[in-house]
């Protein structure tokens, strides 16, 4: 390693942590003034933390470099500094009808502090939760202003009682942030210290209790960690400004600069450098040490001031907890004091220069500067299916990025920052395909569409969507599209037998039928034989029964969805068994979407998703004499 030069293994622990938003009090900040410039740094002391497109520098940009950048910003004109931000509420004035559709979208209660408005779970007393043996409990009293929620997990003579804090989310699910307030660890441990995300959220569709999902990577139940666990035992502990309030809460950019340089810069639209120390110098002064100059911090000392500030409490240190205006738009104080300054959508401070190769920074709304706003946070890494494509949800940006179409698509060309989602997509194909046809207009007339598709107009097969966006990404409750845009002749897919998108719709079809459509309708399909059959154990066989008995669970809960979809009764068995999947995730997703093909409740029939294995059998032995009949046992 170069004298001074961090390695990326390190930089993962020093000045960027991995994301997962007011309260007033941002420290107060007097307004810039004069002209500015990237201050310089000495060539000694300056050293790099950062690869890619965004590069800090401790503690500024060197002298040498200067010339080869550009400044972000001259004059007062800073955007990114806490004292920029003017929080939503000062929005509200002048853009009513944004903000009414704000305080609908599930981003506005990503975060919140529990309260009265934001807690959704059953904190009654009456709800409880069996699992793993032991039972989880939610109540609330009515004394004092802090710790009105809890949760007491007990099991023989284990009990935790948690202090539920904050709350996550208010779509499908709502998870809660506390920390533990009595339990069998000893006093000063980290569980009582630090706020982190709970082990029980609420099912808001289904209203019941139910195990947390995806805080860590998912594992087969044996496993999945025990909450109930003895002192010593619990392994698992997710911090939540850690690895959480980054995207879930709206900081000051520069603060996330100086966070989490890693995500941050991984889709910023030009090669950016930045002011690390100096930035802390003048606007975090929590953080910077008096006592020392900037080229006495050593490795180590960078180390601890990175845990430090990957600690930043949302509650203290961000302009509102949830997403808000200002995590998109940026700082508004000039634009809320003069409204014909506009906001910019592009960063401006003195800490901040950009390489001098790249052309002038757009300030508008423009196509680099609106999909960078959105994958500042929807990017990141999850498990893969062959093609390249995330199977689980929250990182569509990077998924885009994957795709052919990315280079002319704008996020808001499909969604609407300001208005909710609901529940449900509510767009319909039209309105959705017509965003295709701005750049494939040629598919607008129709014999030219069923030419291209050889399916009928009015089918699904005969649109953009499920052709090119499958149903691949397990969402927060329903198998989502992906934002991977693809043909259904990519190779990768069909060698791996996972889901392509002729055999979604097609379940019961072979892949030797899928490959000889392709091939007829679009040329030769590049695939490989011994791919094949290393991949299906019949290659003339229904691909859809494969998939659900796949190695891969990615691939087991698509299957689940896709042949739920399409109402393949001949694989009614072969779902039945998916709920004894050991994946407490799929088992969840099998059942939804049962009981609303068969219409019945599982729970009815004694059937609960997160039950133990042998507590689960002989509750399938009688679903499969109810729905299969006698001959299934």
């Amino acid at each position: 390693m170069q004298p001074g030069r961090m390695t990326v293994a390190k930089l993962a622990t020093v000045l960027s942590v991995a994301a997962c938003t007011v309260l007033p009090g941002c420290p107060a900040e007097a307004p810039s003034t004069g002209r500015i410039t990237p201050r310089p740094a000495t060539p000694a002391s300056a050293r790099t933390i950062g690869e890619g497109q965004l590069v800090g520098w401790w503690p500024a940009v060197p002298a040498t470099i200067l010339p080869s950048l550009l400044p972000t910003a001259s004059g007062s004109s800073s955007n990114i500094h806490p004292a920029d931000y003017v929080g939503a509420q000062r929005c509200q004035k002048c853009h009513p009808k944004n903000h009414a559709g704000w305080t609908r979208h599930s981003h506005r209660l990503m975060n919140a502090v529990a309260s009265e408005e934001t807690i959704l779970g059953d904190f009654s007393g009456k709800a409880s939760l069996h699992h793993q043996g032991g039972r989880a409990t939610f109540f609330h009293d009515d004394h004092g202003e802090a710790g009105r929620w809890w949760m007491r997990l007990q099991r023989g003579d284990i009990t935790r009682t948690y202090r539920v804090t904050q709350t996550i989310g208010s779509r499908f699910y709502q998870y809660y942030v506390g920390r533990l307030a009595d339990g069998p660890e000893p006093a000063g441990h980290h569980f009582y210290t630090t706020d982190h995300v709970l082990p029980f959220g609420y099912w808001l569709d289904h209203l019941e209790w139910v195990p947390v999902v995806h805080v860590h990577r998912e594992v087969p139940e044996l496993d999945r960690e025990d909450p109930f666990a003895a002192a010593g035992e619990l392994r698992r502990f997710a911090p939540y400004a850690q690895g959480c309030n980054g995207c879930h809460t709206t900081f000051a950019l520069g603060d996330s600069l100086t966070r989490e340089l890693l995500r941050l810069g991984q889709f910023a639209p030009w090669r950016l450098h930045w002011d690390l120390g100096r930035y802390l110098e003048s606007h975090r002064r929590e953080f910077w040490d008096e006592s020392r100059t900037a080229a006495d911090y050593s490795e180590d000392d960078l180390q601890s001031l990175g845990a430090r500030l990957g600690r930043m409490d949302a509650r203290e240190f961000a302009v509102s907890l949830g997403v808000s205006c200002e995590a998109c738009h940026l700082g508004g104080r000039q634009h809320a004091e003069n409204p014909r300054v506009m906001p910019a959508f592009a960063p401006r401070s003195q800490h901040l220069a950009v390489d001098a190769r790249d052309e002038k920074i757009d300030p508008g709304r423009s196509r680099a500067n609106l999909n960078w706003a959105c994958g500042r946070c929807h990017a990141g890494s999850r498990s893969e299916f062959a093609a390249g494509m995330a199977t689980w949800n929250s990182i569509e940006y990077t998924d885009a990025t994957r795709g052919s179409c990315y280079s002319k698509l704008k996020c808001v060309d499909c969604h609407n920052p300001h208005q909710p989602i609901g529940a449900r997509w509510t767009r319909t194909a039209a309105q959705d395909e017509a965003v295709c046809l701005k750049c494939h207009g040629q598919f607008d007339d129709p014999v030219a569409r069923r030419q291209h598709t050889h399916h009928v107009a009015g089918s699904p097969g005969n649109g953009c969507l499920d052709c090119h966006m499958p149903r691949l990404n397990e969402g927060l409750q329903d198998v989502v599209r992906t934002h991977m845009i693809f043909s259904p002749n990519q190779p990768d897919m069909l060698e791996a037998n996972h889901p392509n998108a002729c055999n979604i719709c097609h379940v019961e079809k072979s892949v030797e039928w899928t490959l000889q459509h392709l091939d007829s309708w679009y040329g030769t399909v590049e695939v490989r034989d011994s791919e094949l059959d290393r991949s299906y154990a019949d290659r003339n066989k229904a691909v859809g029964a494969g998939w659900i008995k796949s190695d891969s669970e990615a691939v087991r809960l698509v299957a689940v969805d896709a042949l739920i979809r399409q109402r393949a009764g001949w694989s009614l068995p072969l779902l039945v068994e998916a709920l004894d999947d050991e994946f407490l995730l799929n088992r969840q997703f099998a059942g939804k979407e049962l009981e609303e093909l068969l219409g019945i409740a599982l729970s009815e029939l004694g059937y609960r998703f997160h039950m133990t294995r042998p507590e689960r059998q002989p509750v399938l032995k009688r679903l499969r004499q109810i729905l299969l009949g006698g001959d299934h046992e």
